[in-house]
């Protein structure tokens, strides 16, 4: 898969001059930012954000203080973010990992494909997750693909629709250069646009890339 780096920056530059800088991750540190990653799967961040403020209320955001919860009193801090018990589990799994590997100073003496390794080893990290990590929590230069990621580019024409995970984020890495400020601010703007507008319907009287968009004319005709 062959992308062109000039209709993609055309395309990012759109997003910011529509919306403007998107300050992503929201967190106040870069482990607060991997909790975050494990627990937004399959919820929206506001379930996410109420279930993080209540494990702040309960503990420190430490990965100790976090192993150190009775399971059941975690399950419970996390009941807002949906799946919570699948959760508690994933987060205390990804916390001893974080801690056998020296926290994040250990893990960042790694190179970005040993360490998504790494969190790929973790049990319920995938590749989504592993990357959101590595760009917010690390900075490394890696494209975070998501659904709004595939719709968005399948609408203009850039993806077929049928490419897996990895394709498309090496086709994305290569088109654009390894550029982590880039890739942190493009996916920002890709699930804001993807949240207000470029929607399951879509709303394409409100886009900014309808007249770049080879599906707006067909999704708008009555």
């Amino acid at each position: 898969m062959a992308l062109e780096r000039g209709r993609l920056i055309a395309v990012f530059e759109a997003l910011l001059a529509t919306y403007g800088p998107q300050h992503w991750w929201p967190a106040e540190t870069p482990f607060e930012v991997m909790v975050g990653a494990v627990l937004t799967q399959n919820t929206a961040w506001t379930n996410v954000e109420r279930g993080l403020a209540q494990l702040k209320a309960r503990t420190p955001l430490k990965a100790a203080a976090i192993l150190d919860l009775p399971e059941a009193e975690l399950a419970q801090c996390l009941r807002p973010v949906g799946y919570f018990n699948v959760k508690t589990r994933r987060l205390r799994a990804f916390c001893a990992a974080y801690l056998a590997a020296g926290r994040r100073r250990g893990l960042s003496r790694l190179p970005t494909a040993e360490l998504r390794h790494r969190l790929l080893a973790i049990p319920g990290v995938g590749p989504e997750t592993a990357d959101d990590m590595l760009l917010y929590a690390f900075a490394r230069p890696v494209f975070v693909v998501d659904a709004y990621t595939r719709r968005i580019l399948s609408r203009l024409g850039e993806l077929g629709g049928e490419e897996g995970y990895e394709t498309i984020r090496h086709g994305l890495e290569a088109a654009l250069g390894p550029d982590a400020a880039l890739f942190n601010e493009y996916h920002a703007l890709i699930v804001r646009h993807g949240k207000e507008v470029c929607r399951p319907q879509p709303r394409c009287h409100a886009c900014c890339l309808a007249n770049r968009c080879l599906a707006a004319p067909r999704l708008t005709t009555p």
